[in-house]
């Protein structure tokens, strides 16, 4: 890149202050240039429909659409924007899903003052760019098991207090069905009982409270 035709970047994070320390880390790059900044998920998609930077530094825990949908929406529309995911979220399941749905690079925050730029760098030359300590949290949990959308959902009732009964009446099914996904879910984490599946599901990010 030249002063004339800057490394376009966009921030996309819900707290002003992150974005001010952001910006004013990337201004001293002569070659970056930021030329948006978003706090929620749909001010993001509108002004990348208009911007179109090269590289966007995108946070998962959006207030509304989360950072996920996200990059997963423009990624299947286009591909001349790269995502760079920034975030405290360290759940494998978040890293999977971000992954998947289109992200090039991932980086906690407590990295960003040492790979940030060599992050953007990277992706916008067309490489991915998952520094070790986010290769390993992937790798700590493979082979991956995908839950199914039923089972995450009668996990997410679990851990909000249900017992399996009232899974059941809340899903409309039988009790029976409800134990059958759960050994299934205590199968796919390794899990020894109910709380211990879901703790290991929360510390993957699979779920929230």
């Amino acid at each position: 890149m030249t002063e004339r035709h800057p490394l376009t970047v966009m921030i996309v994070d819900d707290h002003p202050v992150v974005r001010d320390g952001l910006n004013a880390m990337l201004s001293t790059e002569a070659d970056i240039q930021v030329v948006g900044e978003a706090g929620t998920g749909a001010e993001a998609l509108s002004l990348l429909a208009k911007l179109h930077p090269a590289v966007v530094l995108m946070d998962l825990l959006l207030p509304d659409i989360g950072g996920a949908e996200v990059i997963k929406r423009v990624c299947s529309a286009r591909s001349d924007t790269s995502f760079i995911v920034l975030t405290t979220v360290a759940g494998d399941e978040e890293i999977y899903r971000a992954l998947e749905a289109g992200a090039r690079g991932y980086l906690f925050k407590d990295m960003v003052r040492k790979e940030l730029i060599q992050a953007i760098r990277t992706v916008h030359g067309g490489q991915r760019y998952i520094p070790a300590q986010v290769g390993s949290r992937i790798a700590e949990n493979l082979p991956r098991q995908d839950l199914s959308l039923r089972e995450i959902e009668v996990l997410q009732l679990v851990a909000g207090g249900l017992r399996n009964k009232q899974i059941g009446h809340r899903l409309g099914v039988s009790e029976a069905t409800v134990n059958a996904h759960v050994k299934h879910i205590l199968d796919k984490l390794y899990a020894s009982d109910r709380t211990h599946a879901v703790t290991i599901a929360l510390r993957r990010g699979i779920i929230r409270l």
